[in-house]
């Protein structure tokens, strides 16, 4: 049995503290050269990590203990890297910084859980910048959230986040904080021990009292959050409304070149960092679906990016600018207008024009985090301009956390995807981000949280190896996916046999490729039912302002996206990829209707007709979920009983979302080419 609760019945995930105890049971500690009476934040929290979590001594004698730290000068790659070096009678961590000394903490904890001893090991983030980014609302609810409420927003009696259709805000009375101290403060031993260095609280579109928070007295919840969190080195984040200048400061207008609303902001930053010294700064989200921006005035992105970034200068904040902008409303009668080019013509354009403390936080794919995309085109071609990878952790189309879909294979793809881009040393997508970028050090990864205040903080308790992985890609970009999979469940499964352990890890290593065969095909996307984006709607989106069509007719489907006959999106790639994309045969299958719009009855490039291909695939994913229901079923005596029957529970629904999904795809598809399966399956007519 997994004994994985901590202080009351708080999961403790992947840091079984238990379990780490009984590891490090044996184990002394000292601090070499280092003065525990600094103040600095980092080194007493290392300090209470190990009297209080692990419940082990420190000794005042470096040369008695078994386990030393050292602050030193050692040459390592940056503050945030390491050093483990064991030798017959003591471990040694040692780094240029507090920081490092933290993270390796936390690396030879995970060393030892994995079973491993004699560990000599040099260890650098290959990102600066490793954010989550929360969806979080002041009453407590979540945008696109599926683990329940907000950990930081709400009130004991309020736990649950049901999606109602819409995103309003109800009106909070009084402090609007949750005040979980126990649950902050596991969740941020939880994000440092996987590397991640800053949050985001609130929701990038900020309703509603949301606007408030840079301003007294919400302050104080922020502060105390950021007290929480600043020993474990993670630096706070806000959101803010582009019209706060109107409903707080009670200005006419919003507008970046107006004097007045730069004062408006150097006055909130000088109230935050008054209260806040370290906070990291803004995320802006501008001038997309619905929200305000610069664009209302006239001004370009640069230009509002840059107002504000002149008014968090004095403080060493960031702003953080996504490039999530798009026109809505388009007439799907227009085949000429795509979504998937929206980023790069509102930002291509405005490479080198950002101050040094912008950060432009671009989503890795062109449209909206589908089950499969291309890299967004942008990576490599700025070359100017600070950047930020952004993901979605939380599964708005990837199952909403009830289906299992560990997502870190498709992330890696993206990371390690060649742009091609012939002037960088490595054109690996992860590394043009930081060479690119202006400085390196205001680049890296941000994704959008998954957790909240469900038992098992993910609702899915398997959706927390997505957490755990992200942590571990933004920190080596290189790590293999299966790899970090096996990491998480040696982690989080600590007492339970062998072959439950390597069951869990079959169901979960190509959950991600299950979950793209029953759904939309071949990387068309958006066959979800509209709003909710969880379960099949052929034709949801497809009359809808949004623009995300599929174009599916009684010859073929897909979207003609290349220069030859369709929107010319592929031009916006380096020459190699864009003929790689522009190409049928060379297009990768899973990407085959995002490019090109194909006759059901074309050959492609694995052998089999796309008709034949989508009835393959279909009946393919639901046939694993069935396999994963049955497999999931026989760990029943190895598992805690709510943790067994959480899973169990939700793999139900996702039994029965795959069989819709199947049935309606191939239903329609059939209903519209008039071709058989192959195979003779029941297709219904």
């Amino acid at each position: 049995m997994i004994d994985g609760l901590g202080d009351d019945t708080l999961y403790e995930a992947w840091l079984n503290r238990n379990a780490i105890r009984e590891e490090f049971s044996d184990e002394t500690f000292a601090f070499k050269q280092m003065d525990l009476n600094s103040g600095d934040a980092i080194a007493l929290r290392i300090h209470k990590e190990i009297i209080e979590w692990l419940k082990r001594p420190i000794l005042d004698d470096y040369q008695q203990a078994t386990i030393i730290f050292t602050l030193e000068k050692n040459g390592l790659a940056s503050d945030d890297a390491f050093r483990l070096v064991s030798n017959q009678s003591s471990m040694v961590i040692s780094a240029q910084s507090q920081s490092g000394l933290l993270y390796g903490f936390y690396a030879l904890i995970r060393e030892r859980m994995l079973g491993k001893k004699n560990i000599r090991m040099v260890s650098a983030p290959d990102q600066t910048l490793r954010m989550i980014d929360h969806w979080d609302q002041i009453d407590g609810s979540i945008e696109r959230g599926y683990a329940g409420a907000s950990i930081f927003f709400g009130t004991p009696d309020h736990l649950d986040n049901p999606d109602k259709g819409d995103f309003s805000v109800l009106t909070v009375q009084g402090d609007p904080f949750r005040h979980d101290r126990v649950r902050m403060l596991q969740y941020a031993r939880m994000l440092a021990s996987i590397g991640i260095n800053a949050i985001s609280l609130n929701n990038v579109n900020v309703r509603s009292q949301g606007t408030d928070l840079i301003t007294a007295p919400y302050l104080d919840g922020v502060k105390e959050i950021a007290d929480i969190f600043r020993g474990f080195g993670i630096k706070i984040y806000l959101a803010i409304n582009w019209e706060s200048p109107i409903h707080i400061g009670h200005l006419k207008n919003s507008d970046p070149l107006d004097p007045r609303v730069e004062t408006f902001w150097k006055t909130v930053c000088d109230g935050i960092y008054h209260s806040i010294p370290d906070f990291g700064g803004f995320v802006v989200k501008a001038d997309s679906e619905g929200e305000p921006g610069p664009y209302q005035y006239g001004r370009t992105h640069a230009e509002g990016a840059n107002m504000l970034a002149r008014a968090i200068a004095p403080h060493d904040g960031l702003i953080i600018w996504r490039a999530f902008v798009y026109n809505s409303h388009q007439d799907w009668r227009d085949r000429s207008t795509d979504r998937a080019k929206a980023a790069y013509e509102n930002f291509e354009e405005l490479d080198g024009k950002f101050d040094d403390n912008v950060i432009l936080q671009i989503k890795f794919g062109p449209i909206d985090f589908q089950t499969v995309e291309p890299l967004q085109p942008l990576f490599g071609k700025l070359t100017h301009t600070n950047q930020m990878m952004e993901f979605e952790l939380t599964a708005e189309y990837l199952g909403h956390q009830i289906d299992i879909n560990y997502a870190v294979p498709q992330w890696s793809k993206m990371i390690n995807f060649d742009t091609k881009h012939s002037n960088f040393a490595d054109s690996k997508a992860g590394e043009v981000i930081k060479e690119g970028s202006v400085k390196s050090q205001n680049s890296g990864f941000a994704a959008v949280g998954n957790v909240g205040m469900t038992p098992f903080w993910t609702g899915n308790p398997l959706a927390l190896a997505n957490l755990y992985g992200y942590g571990r890609l933004c920190w080596g970009n290189q790590l293999d996916s299966s790899e970090i999979l096996s990491e998480w469940i040696e982690q989080t499964f600590t007492e339970t046999k062998v072959k439950t352990r390597q069951t869990i890890f079959e169901i979960m290593v190509e959950s991600n490729k299950t979950y793209r065969n029953y759904t939309a095909p071949l990387g068309v996307g958006f066959m979800v039912i509209p709003h909710y984006h969880y379960g099949v709607s052929v034709n949801g989106y497809e009359y809808d302002k949004w623009g995300t069509y599929h174009f599916a007719d009684r010859n073929g489907v897909g979207v003609d996206r290349t220069q030859k006959s369709g929107t010319g999106f592929t031009a916006m790639y380096s020459p190699a990829v864009a003929r790689m994309f522009e190409g049928l045969e060379s297009t990768p299958l899973e990407l085959t209707l995002f490019f090109h719009h194909v006759r059901y009855s074309q050959m492609l490039s694995n052998h089999k007709t796309l008709i034949q291909t989508i009835y393959d695939q279909h009946f393919a994913g639901f046939d694993t979920v069935s396999k994963y229901v049955a497999d999931w079923s026989m760990l029943e005596a190895d598992l805690p009983v709510d943790l067994f029957s959480e899973v169990q529970n939700r793999l139900k629904q996702q039994l029965e979302n795959a069989l819709e999904w199947r049935d309606q795809i191939n239903t329609y598809f059939y209903r519209l080419s008039g071709i058989p399966d192959e195979l003779g399956r029941e297709i219904y007519q």
